[in-house]
Formats: C-alpha cells, structure tokens, sequence
C-alpha cells in the first residue's frame, strides 16, 4: 500500500513487478482503508482474471516468446535474440518501450486493464523494435501480419481521447508511439 499526496478521493489497485499495488490518499483513515481496499483487490483480481493476460514476468516472457513466434520470425528467418518484458507502472507517457541493445521491453502497466489482443499488439510493437529500432517501413511489413493490428490501435486511439490524454502517445499513420 503506497499513500499519495497528490490523490484526495480515489483509490486504484494495480500490479508491478509481480505484486498487487494500493494507492490510498494520504488523509485516509485505517478505518477507512481496511473497509475499501479488499473490495477493490477483490475487483482487480476479477477483471484480471477475465481478462486473461499474463501477470507474472514469466508469464508475459513466455507470451512474447509467442507472439515473436508466430508472427515475426516466419518474416524474419530469425530465432529471436534475446529479450525480457516487465510491467512498467512508471510509464504514463508511452503504451511500451525498447531498448534494442539490451533486449529490455516494458510495458505500461495501464495494459493490463485492456483487451489481451491489445496488449498483444503493444508487445508485438516493442518485439520487432529488436529488429528495427524506428518505424521504417520494414518495421511495418513486420507487423503486418498481426491480425488485430489496426483494431488495436484503434483501441489505444480511443482510450487515450476518452481519457484526455491528449495526442502526444497517439499512434498516427506512421505508429510513431513507442
């Protein structure tokens, strides 16, 4: 549990490296934090469970491991090189980042509350940067066969507009947001 100068009314649960966290505001009573946090772990952990995404870092390793697979080792004749995905609670700004060198993805945390095919696509998006790391057409052509390419983006184009995000993460013709 984390208390936050900066929340007032709300409480959110989410997960990071693995573990369920509560962000309460500073000013809540015990009282008041042993009465709605359970509910709202209880809550997380359903909608979680719907929704089927992997949690754990092994977990969303052995997924990537998949999606490369599937969709871009039969466009690269390649094995893939070597790569670890995490959660990322810190990123607000961006759905997923690379770093190609070091073969190290993160994901927003904010992915878990979306559709798996989402987060697929986020995934799939920072796989292929280990290939190319800008948008460069062939960057393109290795996405192409992800089915819910476009549904995806989309979803994330949709989600950031409803939640006055701005544009500034926006994936545009270009998929400029990573």
């Amino acid at each position: 549990m984390r208390r936050s100068r900066r929340r007032t009314r709300t409480l959110t649960v989410f997960r990071e490296g693995g573990r369920l966290v509560a962000v309460v505001p500073e000013r809540i009573s015990a009282r008041e934090q042993n009465e709605l946090i359970p509910p709202l772990v209880q809550r997380f952990l359903r909608r979680e469970a719907k929704r089927g995404l992997p949690q754990a870092p092994d977990e969303l390793n052995r997924r990537a491991l998949e999606l490369y697979r599937r969709y871009l080792r039969p466009l690269t004749g390649e094995d893939p090189p070597g790569f670890s995905v995490t959660w990322s609670s810190r990123q607000q700004h961006r759905w997923g980042s690379c770093s190609a060198w070091s073969g190290e993805i993160r994901l927003s945390a904010r992915l878990q509350t979306m559709p798996s095919w989402v987060s697929d696509y986020v995934l799939l998006h920072e796989l292929a940067h280990l290939h190319q790391p800008n948008h460069s057409a062939e960057f393109h052509r290795l996405l192409s066969g992800y089915p819910d390419r476009d549904r995806a983006k989309a979803y994330l184009l949709g989600y950031q507009h409803g939640a006055g995000m701005g544009e500034s993460e926006t994936p545009d013709a270009e998929d400029d947001y990573s």
